[in-house]
């Protein structure tokens, strides 16, 4: 019996040995996750432990194990009648499932209307097919008409934007998505191609009461007012672009609590349009980029150069002025100049050739001339006293301008002066500079990072916090605006009798 004693001692010691060595096996494992999981994250250590798909992780997550491949067309492409019908986003998402990352949190999130298509792409001819309101720009994209139409062609650039985000594999580069539940979009956008309207459907036939263009801003203001979204907010979250001048005149007064995208604030009254709550966009420059630019300052043996309506009412009177000052200089180009006699490849040509071009107020406080110069890498001299610029909240002008007070640049001598003792060294880090921002004032399809579209978009965005205060503090007392409509508290205003 005595030599049986030691049998269970080695038992329980065999025993205890084990569980050690368990318990340090579960030690070690921990260990190794909670240091994965310091150095690369919870996603790090979960997809090391478990072994997960080594597929990228898609924008939005589904919550089911199935990842989105942006290469699938029917994932990546989907129609857009059947994005309306199917309710999913446009990376092809049922709405109700998605859970956005912290990634998305810099996109623009933009609900847009459905108008009828006589409101923008009717205007260029295209045709819709059955209940269809925009055309497929998969297969066909229709053209937007040519020559001075281009300057204002913005609302084109960005319904386009807000279109192809809906095929779009991936948000890099991207400022803005297109949502379609309006809840969660933070501006409403309104397709209505203002300025074409404007440029081509203005004169009235003889049998008609209205003009086309008068008849589609009367039927957008009763449509865009009658929205739940516009009563919801009072208009304020609303985006319409008005970009002509002339552009919305029978409809700006009735809409003016929505943001409008302008040219300038030249012909609007300050409590209908205004810096605060308004977006100042780029014209899309007519003449064409210079490329791998080597024109360097003693490449360009034109001074100082200007081409276009000498006599201009309003703010353009100082072009007459400046004419007689600086017609005789032998390096300054200042003449007459139009779109015909293939005036825009003169333009292209004189300016390229200059190493100052005058932007000087005309009817308005801008004109694309300026956009011209940056195109064209040629240092742009603003005489607009009243000008607003694109994006000038976070571009300083003057490292790639010079800016002349009409007042002065009218005295005898001061503008020429001036110019002429600007030397090299300083024309060549303008001119430097100017070749760093023109990508900026760029309008073009597919949209690029950091082009027009994309400035827009982020100007855009930078206004949401501000409609928002406002929005929230009338809602106080439980009820938008007091109880009213946004329309029914414009503050009272003159107009001057000469304003139109």
């Amino acid at each position: 019996m005595g030599e049986r004693n030691p049998l269970p001692y080695g038992i329980i010691s065999r025993r205890s040995l084990f569980c050690l060595f368990i318990a340090a096996s579960v030690m070690f494992v921990l260990s190794w996750f909670f240091v994965l999981r310091s150095a690369g994250g919870p996603q790090l250590a979960y997809n090391s432990l478990l072994s997960s798909s080594d597929k990228p992780s898609s924008i939005f997550d589904n919550g089911d194990s199935r990842s989105i491949d942006p290469s699938t067309e029917e994932e990546s492409a989907v129609p857009i009648d059947d994005i309306t019908d199917k309710k999913v986003d446009h990376l092809g998402v049922n709405k109700h499932d998605r859970k956005c990352y912290a990634n998305t949190d810099r996109i623009l999130k933009a609900y847009m209307y459905d108008l009828p298509a006589e409101f923008h792409f009717k205007l260029l001819g295209w045709n819709p097919h059955g209940d269809s309101v925009w055309p497929d720009i998969r297969t066909h994209i229709p053209m937007y008409p040519g020559g001075l139409n281009l300057q204002h062609s913005i609302e084109y650039w960005l319904t386009l934007d807000l279109l192809s985000s809906e095929f779009a594999s991936s948000l890099d580069g991207r400022s803005a998505v297109r949502v379609y539940n309006s809840t969660e979009a933070d501006v409403i956008f309104v397709p209505f191609f203002s300025s074409l309207s404007y440029n081509r459907y203005t004169k009235r036939n003889p049998h008609q009461k209205l003009s086309k263009n008068s008849e589609l801003q009367e039927r957008l203001v009763r449509y865009v007012t009658s929205q739940e979204e516009w009563k919801r907010s009072g208009g304020r979250d609303h985006v319409i672009l008005a970009h002509h001048p002339n552009s919305m005149l029978d409809a700006r007064m009735k809409l003016w609590p929505a943001m409008f995208i302008l040219a300038d604030l030249g012909r609007y009254p300050p409590n209908v349009a205004n810096v605060e709550k308004d977006v100042i966009a780029p014209y899309k420059h007519l003449i064409k980029s210079s490329v791998n630019d080597t024109l360097d300052f003693d490449g360009r043996p034109t001074l100082l150069y200007f081409q276009g309506a000498i006599y201009r009412k309003d703010g353009g009177i100082a072009r007459q002025e400046l004419f007689y000052l600086l017609k005789d200089e032998k390096d300054v180009h200042f003449s007459f100049g139009s779109v015909v006699n293939d005036g825009i490849n003169k333009a292209s040509r004189g300016m390229q050739a200059s190493k100052f071009c005058l932007n000087i107020a005309g009817d308005t406080p801008s004109s694309n001339r300026l956009f011209d110069a940056i195109a064209s890498h040629c240092i742009p001299v603003i005489i607009s006293d009243e000008i607003e610029l694109p994006f000038e909240d976070i571009l300083d002008y003057s490292e790639f301008c010079i800016f002349v007070r009409t007042a002065d640049a009218v005295k005898e001598n001061f503008l020429i002066d001036l110019i002429r003792g600007i030397g090299k060294e300083e024309w060549t880090r303008m001119w430097r500079k100017l070749m760093e921002v023109e990508r900026f004032f760029e309008f073009q399809y597919p949209s690029k990072d950091g082009d027009a579209v994309q400035m827009i978009w982020q100007a855009i965005s930078r206004k949401v916090p501000n409609f928002r205060l406002k929005i929230h503090r009338s809602r106080r007392f439980g009820s938008d605006i007091s109880g009213h409509s946004a329309m029914q508290v414009m503050p009272k205003m003159r107009i001057p009798n000469n304003f139109w």
